[in-house]
């Protein structure tokens, strides 16, 4: 005897009531043959949803075997029961559970998709199904738009997209009127002639008799199988996902594509509380790149004037460090050593450098001020530039001249009236000495507010008396020596030529070294406040997903209805969380761009340095706090049993 297409023995369900069970099913033994048109009939409370249920791979029995061509489905995986209902059957509801934002076509091509069927064909086959059934002038209608009669025909089509071997039907024309429910009967009749088996749940008798066969139950037992008339099996009807088709990776592609298809219109369907989930995201986004852009900024400003003094200068003073209450009574570096580390192939330049407080005087106006005795490349060594006039030569230094070049501090403290101090002859102390040339504005930043006079540190020595040794010797290293090569190249010069290493060297990378740690550092603290804003929004979009997954139940029940896994549910509130944070990561970013167009538009002083890396980060973690935050929800919703999911309002 050939195996039947499903049978059932002694099949129970229960269901958990209070301390005990309510068996609402007992001991069905049931046999339906391939091609079979099958009424199950009761009254309300028999048992005939649940046993489409289990028919269907909705629901599972609590004991006994329920087999499909000579399968037993009973301890199959929910992804195992989906494929199932994906390529044998095709459930019409009595409330014919549409979804609402998609069109009669979408809905009707919504099982091939998750059967892998290429977009071009399963278009064509919705077309078609809707051309059948008389609906070929409504396929981009919505639900709403349609009459209760057209909208069981959309259901009916989408039932035999992927081939509806067996057509479950409850109460298939409980929400029509007459003439509506003759019409679906007459299709249903249709398909039972061309093959597929049809199982009709109904309490109306009418109904019934249009099959061949009537089970009646009663109490969850079957209390009556009558043979209307004799079966009459059309042809084998196949299912279209068995059919030779697109490759695993093909489909699983396009169940990707069409899964982000569905998340953005899901989406698009709630505008407003999909901005309102993202605002979050947006605020802490934009806090994040924008604090960063703000700190690197800073940091690139004090690292531009670092720069200014020379990347590759070393600075040598007395003593051991700075601090050193002993430095004072070092004596050792004198002019002899400039010379000498001068005539080094490792030093592009070398400056000596002594300095002496004075009153400066000019006419009726008087500054304290700085006197910097240094040589003639003291601007190379130092990266600075004149404002206007000149620099003293070597010709000068070894002469003594009283010339000087002054900083802006000291041009606004001397000479705030006169358009150029060229040429002018200030008293600095006992000394007179012409001004030849004026330091550009931003070449001295790191010099304080003390009006200063760059003058020949010979003219220190012979004018202004007092000590013969240098303060500080300034080299600059030639760019194609290593700074560090450099330094160890001195201290053994130096060593030697003092008998003892009584001196310490300071390079600006050490400061270049220190800033960008302070800066760091600092980034890293506010960039963690901000981000903070992002685990808020975070809990948010999760909060909001819970809320879309509460909302959406009776969606998941049909798309489990007609074939969707798991991973499928799972990925698509995966996507839309996805999408929502990563949206709100793109907005966000454009907030901190105009942001800081803002700024630098209302204060030119403050400069912002936006960072790809920051940009492409802020982007890779709303991706993952998409993932983080959406996965909870997105579970919640592929762990839904399709049988509660369907009845929910």
């Amino acid at each position: 005897m050939r195996a039947a297409l499903l049978e059932m023995r002694c099949l129970r369900r229960e269901f958990p009531a209070g301390d005990g069970a309510v068996t609402v099913l007992k001991d069905i033994n049931l046999r339906i043959d391939a091609g079979e048109m099958v009424a199950i009939v009761g009254a309300s409370g028999s048992g005939k949803s649940s046993l489409m249920n289990i028919l269907g791979c909705l629901d599972r029995a609590t004991s006994g075997s329920y087999c499909i061509a000579g399968r037993d489905v009973s301890a199959l995986a929910p992804d195992a029961l989906a494929a199932l209902r994906r390529e044998s059957f095709g459930f019409i509801f009595q409330r014919y559970h549409l979804l609402a934002d998609l069109s009669a076509q979408g809905n009707v091509a919504l099982p091939a998709v998750y059967a892998g069927m290429a977009t071009a064909d399963r278009q064509a086959r919705a077309q078609a199904l809707l051309k059948r059934l008389g609906l070929a002038d409504r396929m981009q209608h919505r639900p709403a738009q349609l009459s209760g009669g057209q909208q069981q025909r959309v259901s009916i089509a989408r039932a035999l997209m992927n081939g509806g071997t067996v057509i479950l039907a409850d109460e298939p024309t409980g929400a029509l009127d007459k003439a509506s429910g003759q019409e679906v009967m007459r299709i249903l009749q249709e398909l039972h002639a061309e093959g597929h088996t049809v199982i009709l749940v109904t309490h109306d008798m009418g109904v019934a008799a249009h099959a061949e066969r009537i089970i009646e139950l009663s109490d969850g037992e079957v209390v009556a199988d009558r043979q209307l008339r004799p079966a009459q099996p059309g042809r084998s009807v196949k299912a279209i996902a068995d059919q030779p088709g697109s490759s695993r990776l093909q489909a699983w592609s396009l169940r990707l594509f069409e899964a982000m298809h569905m998340a953005m219109r899901a989406l698009a369907a709630h505008r407003l509380r999909s901005f309102l989930t993202m605002l979050g995201i947006i605020i802490g986004i934009a806090a994040v790149v924008f604090v960063v852009a703000l700190g690197r900024g800073a940091q690139d400003q004090v690292l531009a004037q670092i720069d200014s003094l020379g990347t590759s200068t070393l600075e040598i003073y007395p003593g051991r460090d700075f601090g050193d209450s002993k430095a004072a009574s070092v004596n050792t570096l004198v002019a002899g050593d400039v010379q000498a580390l001068a005539a080094q192939t490792y030093v592009d330049s070398a400056s000596p450098s002594l300095s002496v407080p004075v009153t400066a005087l000019y006419r009726e106006l008087s500054a304290s001020a700085q006197i910097n005795g240094v040589g003639a490349e003291h601007l190379r060594v130092l990266g600075l530039r004149l404002a206007a006039g000149r620099f003293f030569n070597e010709g000068e230094v070894e002469r003594n001249a009283q010339v000087t070049v002054i900083d802006q501090r000291a041009a606004r403290a001397l000479f705030p009236y006169q358009p150029s101090p060229l040429g002018a002859t200030v008293l600095l102390g006992s000394m007179p000495a012409e001004v030849i040339g004026v330091l550009a504005p931003e070449t001295n930043s790191f010099a304080g507010p003390t009006p200063n006079f760059l003058v020949p540190y010979t003219a220190v020595y012979a004018r202004l008396g007092g000590k013969h040794h240098l303060d500080s010797i300034r080299l600059r290293i030639a760019d194609t020596v290593p700074l560090e090569a450099a330094q160890q190249a001195v201290t053994a010069l130096l060593t030697a030529r003092h008998g003892s290493q009584d001196f310490f060297i300071f390079n600006a990378d050490q400061i270049r070294q220190a800033v960008s740690r302070t800066g760091q550092v600092l980034t890293l603290l506010i960039s963690s406040i901000a981000a903070i804003a992002l685990l808020v929004g975070g809990v948010g979009v999760m909060n909001i997903m819970l809320v879309s997954v509460t909302e959406r139940t009776r969606e998941i029940g049909v798309r489990m209805a007609i074939g969707a896994r798991q991973s499928d549910i799972l990925q698509q509130f995966l996507i839309e969380a996805m999408l929502v944070c990563l949206v709100g990561g793109l907005l966000g970013i454009g907030l901190a761009l105009g942001l800081g167009a803002l700024v630098s538009l209302l204060n030119a002083q403050w400069q912002l340095s936006f960072s790809t890396t920051a940009i492409v980060g802020a982007v890779a973690s709303a991706s993952l706090i998409g993932v983080g935050f959406g996965f909870l929800p997105a579970r919640a919703a592929a762990r839904l049993d399709p049988v509660q999911a369907l009845a929910r309002d």
